[in-house]
This record gives structure tokens, C-alpha cells and sequence, in this order.
């Protein structure tokens, strides 16, 4: 039966197993919005589409299924573009579909309503690719490639753009898609190979990135049989269980790593970009043999000038490397106290560089378990919590790494717990950076999601403060008035308080964690000394 294009696209995207839309209608998009209900979609109105796309980003963390957020031409698909540069930086699956002129007006110059000079090139910008559909068919074609590239290559966001008018023209629904597409890259012929290298190192390190997320099984048994030492980028975290003797944690950006690596003689990196963000210098500092293993193969010539480039998927390549393991050849000269006195110095270097939030960040450990999913914002607690919080299990903190930026753990953790609504889900922001998305809190309040929402106040851009000093430039501009936080949870709707302890910060959590609403948790920087904010 046709029906218009916009409405066959809702479902289109039901068929392809979408459940949840993020978004804001708008007198451009308007016939994206005929066939929500029809469908059996659910639509969540944000409040800002920066916030759309950031619970878009959350809800694919948390599901593993692609985010999907609707938005207008011009402003609107502008608002959004910072969340799919975050989305994109950290190979998060996102499908954003806007509205664009008529065929007629594009790159006209006409003074249309949201005209843009480009509106697909200024998306293709931050995104994996960005394509107009100017008929029903393209549409689904687009739909189509999108899904399947979720599933087959590095996860990243898409955009699609259709005209005003084809929106509205009538259509035939797109034909019924099977999803046989699973991402098993291997390259067999190394399995052999890769494995007799493991068996000859005596020194043998592992470095795992965000790509390994669904190898965990695997890299635990390869680190187990070889006696590798090994570390995790920030992203890859849980993957290996913090309670391996030889694991390193997310330490790799500790300069004196540089000393562990030198060390090696043999480094096996797997699904890590190894980016600035990963190790904040240059090179790893081995001074041995390099194997890289990743699904994207833009990574495997970069700077770090591995010896061996292996193009697949992280799951499927271990495995079959350790199908190849002789493990009555392998011995080990890491020693588990080796690795405890570094860790243990690299502990006592986060608590002297941001002195105070190792105490706090023990605390959330302490009352969280292994199955709650964080999301942190660009924040010196996080900072800290990144590298020293363990982790049991991966993708169960998410942070904004590469793009970095402001405002994403609140809408984030919206989507993550609209996703995953019967996990507990926490928020982590600082004072300033809540101000970028703290509107998205009306948000968790009309749907009654019990997030925990923290809020490390240090009255001002710490970080940066600390920069300039560091720099010795004079601090400008790193004072921002705040609100009283608990008076605009309470404006919203939301449940607050103010804890002046540590003790009386765990209760708060407690009781956030089993509430009806989301709760703000004000939290003053010396909260740890027992000079927190005072209730007044």
C-alpha cells in the first residue's frame, strides 16, 4: 500500500529492527512523523537535537543496536552534528536522518527557510558519509547500507537527507530485509603464524581498544595461555577482568609505561586506534616487533609503524590464534609483583596530580555493581575514575574520548537507560558542563528514569585553570556563575541532594539508584576532606 515516503521510512526502520527514535519535529520534517505510531515506534522528544544525538549515542552503547534521530534542515541537523562527531570518533553506530530543500533550492541561495550553502557536505564532515535520497528507493537503498555497515565494518554514524517534497510524495514500502550479514573479517592464513610469535615471547604485551568489546572471552583466554602482561586503552576497559594478575589497568597514557614497554619483546595491539587520547605522546616506546590487528584498515598504517598489519575482527582472528597456541611452549617472565608495584605507583601519581577524587571514586566503586552502566562527561573526576575505577566487564563506561566533547553523560545516560531500562545507569558531569545539556533533564523526568545524576562541582573549569598555570598563563575565563542545583532539580522536578560526606554521599546514591525520578547529587569537590558545600 503506498503511503508518503515519510511515513514509509518509520517503517522501513521498524523492519530493520528499530525500536526507539530520538528527535524534535519541525515544520521541514514533519512527514517523518506520519508513520511513528503506525509503526510501533517510540519517539523521545529532547529537548535540544544535541541532546537527541547524544541519547542516540547512549541507547547504541548500551543495546549494541544502531541509534536512530530524526531532525530538520539547517539549525536543526547543525545541533546534532557535535554528537555524531563524538559518535564518529568513537565508532558508535548512529543513523541520523534530516530533511533537506527541494531539489530546486539546494545550494541555490535563495533565502529559503534553513537553507544551508551545503547541507550534506557540512554533515559528511563529522560523520562516516552523508547522502541525499531524492526518491523512495534511494531512501531505502541508503537505510539499507547504512544497517549493513553497522554490522560489517566499523561501526559509525550515517546521514540521510530527503527533500521536503519527496518526504510528502507517495510511496511503495521498501522490500523486506534479511540481515545476513556477520562480522567474522579473518585473515586464517596468519592464525599459525601470529600464534608461534606468542609462543617465542618471553615478554609478550597485549594492548586492547573500544574493537575488542566482543572478544572479551577470547583475549582472556589468549592472555591466560601466553602469560602476556597487558594493558587497555580507555575505551577497551573491562575487556581484560581487573583482577588479572598481569594486567596492567588503563594506564597506558602514564608516561612511565614508556619504562613497561621497553621492556617487551613482542607488542600484540588489537582494535585500538593507539590515538593522542590513548597514550598522550608520539609512540608506545617499545623497542620490539609491533603486530596490529584491526577491522579498519585506515589504522594499521599509521604512525606507529607496526611490523605486522592484520586487517579483521578482533573475535574472530583471537580466536583462531588461539586455536594455534601450543601452550606447553609458552613461558613468561612478567611477574605479578612487577605489575602490582606499577600499578600501585600509578595510582599514587592520579591521586598527586588531582589530589582528593581517588577517595570518592573508591566510593562509587564500593557501591555500584559490575552490571550498572556509567556514562561520565569531560571532567577531572572522570579523569581520574578512567584510570583507576575497575572494571569487571567492558562497555559498561562510556565516555566522550576522541571528540571530547561537553554536555554528553546526561542525555547519554537517557538514552542508555531508555535502552537498558531495567539496569541501573549513572551520570557523571561536571558543574560546567552541565550547563551545555542540563535541559535534557525535563527529559528524565517525564519518562521517571531513576538516574543518578553526579555533579562534581569545583566551581569552575579546573582543568583548564590547571592548563594555564601549567602553562603560566594568568587563569582568564575559567569562573562561570552556577545555579543552585538543587533548585532546578527541584524547578524540573527531579529529586536532589547536597551529601557532605562520603558516607552520606554512598546513602544518596543508594536511594538514587531505587528512585521513581532522576535524582541530582551535588557533589562539592572537597567532599573527601569533609569540607563539602554547605546545605545553605
Amino acid at each position: 500500500m503506498e503511503k508518503p515516503l515519510g511515513a514509509q521510512i518509520s517503517h522501513a526502520l521498524k523492519e530493520r529492527g528499530v525500536k526507539v527514535i530520538f528527535g524534535i519535529p519541525g515544520v521541514h520534517n514533519i512527514e517523518l512523523y506520519r508513520g511513528i505510531e503506525e509503526a510501533g515506534l517510540e519517539h523521545i522528544l529532547t529537548r535540544h537535537e544535541q541532546g537527541a544525538g547524544f541519547m542516540a549515542d547512549g541507547y547504541a552503547r548500551a543495546t549494541g543496536e544502531p541509534g536512530v534521530a530524526f531532525v530538520i534542515t539547517g539549525p536543526g541537523l547543525c545541533n546534532i552534528m557535535t554528537p555524531m562527531g563524538q559518535a564518529y570518533s568513537d565508532s558508535i553506530p548512529m543513523l541520523v536522518i534530516s530533511s533537506c530543500l527541494n531539489p530546486e533550492d539546494l545550494k541555490s541561495e535563495r533565502g529559503r527557510l534553513h537553507e544551508m550553502k551545503d547541507q550534506e557536505a557540512a554533515a559528511g564532515t563529522v560523520c562516516d558519509w552523508s547522502k541525499t535520497a531524492l526518491d523512495a528507493e534511494s531512501a531505502y537503498e541508503l537505510i539499507d547500507r547504512a544497517f549493513f555497515e553497522f554490522e560489517s565494518s566499523r561501526a559509525r554514524p550515517k546521514h540521510i537527507q530527503v527533500p521536503i517534497s519527496t518526504l510528502g510524495s507517495y510511496a511503495k514500502p521498501s522490500k523486506k530485509l534479511t540481515r545476513v550479514c556477520v562480522n567474522q573479517i579473518d585473515q586464517p592464513h596468519l592464525h599459525a603464524k601470529v600464534a608461534k610469535e606468542l609462543e617465542a615471547a618471553r615478554r609478550l604485551i597485549v594492548i586492547v581498544g573500544g574493537g575488542c568489546i566482543k572478544a572479551s572471552e577470547e583475549i582472556r583466554d589468549l592472555i591466560d595461555k601466553t602469560g602476556a602482561a597487558s594493558f587497555s586503552t580507555y575505551a577497551g576497559r573491562g575487556v581484560i577482568d581487573e583482577k588479572s594478575k598481569l594486567y596492567f589497568g588503563a594506564t597506558l597514557a602514564r608516561s612511565e609505561s614508556v619504562d613497561v614497554f621497553e621492556k617487551a619483546d613482542l607488542v600484540l595491539a588489537i582494535g585500538t586506534t593507539l590515538s593522542e587520547v590513548d597514550l598522550w605522546r608520539d609512540e608506545v616506546g617499545h623497542k620490539c616487533r609491533l603486530i596490529r590487528v584491526d577491522i579498519d584498515p585506515s589504522q594499521l598504517g599509521d604512525q606507529h609503524k607496526s611490523d605486522l598489519k592484520i586487517m579483521a575482527d578482533a573475535k574472530t582472528f583471537i580466536s583462531g590464534i588461539n586455536n594455534n597456541l601450543k601452550t606447553d611452549k609458552i613461558l613468561s617472565d612478567w611477574t605479578a609483583t612487577y605489575v602490582t608495584e606499577r600499578k600501585f605507583v600509578f595510582r599514587k601519581q592520579v591521586n598527586a596530580e588531582r589530589p582528593g577524587i581517588v577517595p570518592v571514586v573508591d566510593t562509587l566503586f564500593s557501591t555500584l555493581n559490575s552490571d550498572t552502566i556509567i556514562y561520565s562527561d569531560m571532567t577531572q573526576f572522570a579523569y581520574v575514575a578512567k584510570e583507576i575505577y575497575p572494571m569487571e566487564r567492558p562497555s559498561k563506561w562510556h565516555h566522550p574520548f576522541g571528540f571530547g566533547t561537553l554536555g554528553y553523560a546526561l542525555p547519554a545516560a537517557i538514552g542508555g537507560k531508555i535502552g537498558k531500562p531495567n539496569k541501573p545507569v549513572v551520570a557523571i558531569m561536571g558543574d560546567y558542563g552541565f550547563h551545555y545539556t542540563m535541559q535534557e533533564l525535563g527529559v528524565a523526568v517525564e519518562l521517571k528514569l531513576g538516574i543518578p545524576i553526579i555533579i562534581w562541582d569545583n566551581e569552575k573549569l579546573k582543568e583548564i585553570e590547571d592548563s594555564m598555570i601549567g602553562s603560566q598563563i594568568a587563569p582568564q575565563a575559567v569562573v562561570a556563575k552556577n545555579p543552585d542545583f538543587c533548585k532546578l532539580a527541584d524547578a524540573f522536578g527531579a529529586h536532589s541532594c547536597r551529601p557532605n560526606s562520603l558516607t552520606e554521599f554512598k546513602n544518596a546514591l543508594r536511594r538514587a539508584l531505587s528512585a521513581d525520578l532522576p535524582t541530582i547529587i551535588h557533589v562539592s569537590s572537597d567532599i573527601a576532606t569533609g569540607k563539602a558545600l554547605d546545605e545553605s
